[in-house]
């Protein structure tokens, strides 16, 4: 059986949870208790998305950037409206787009020195190539040459 029917199978005995379980499941998950007055159908449908993002994979990291970005404008817009508040001025937040993140063409050679060696990724139409292997991700290749860690795009310099 495939692991989507599985998380579909998950997510569907999730119906049959109380309010309590699923109350214990978001503790677990975002280590502190729901909101007040959370809705049995609220906790629900975050335990089904926490349950899906574990097990196929959360936002992508062009969606995390978004994200961040979108909250520092409206954080930076609110302490500019905190001298005297009004509706008009909330009213005309504006939240910019995030760059996405430059895509490598295939055929591009990295080259990073750590620790006193020259590491070189070749990137592929299927991945990255480095040392004879191919990887899926630059996020393997740091962690492999550092042994931490490391956001392979920042790693490299992206």
């Amino acid at each position: 059986m495939s692991n989507r029917m599985l998380v579909d199978q998950e997510v569907a005995a999730l119906g049959d949870l109380s309010r309590e379980e699923l109350a214990e499941r978001w503790t677990k998950a975002y280590g502190h208790p729901p909101p007040k007055g959370a809705r049995r159908d609220f906790l629900l449908r975050a335990a089904a998305w926490y349950l899906q993002a574990s097990r196929l994979g959360g936002l992508s990291p062009d969606t995390h950037r978004m994200l961040r970005a979108a909250t520092a404008q409206v954080k930076k817009q609110f302490a500019a409206t905190q001298s005297g508040p009004s509706i008009a001025k909330l009213d005309v937040i504006s939240i910019p787009m995030a760059t996405p993140r430059r895509q490598l063409s295939p055929g591009t050679r990295l080259v990073r020195e750590w620790n006193g060696r020259s590491h070189v990724v070749d990137v592929l139409e299927e991945g990255f190539a480095f040392e004879g292997r191919l990887h899926k991700s630059l996020t393997a290749i740091a962690r492999q040459i550092t042994g931490a860690h490391w956001s392979g795009p920042r790693f490299f310099g992206l």
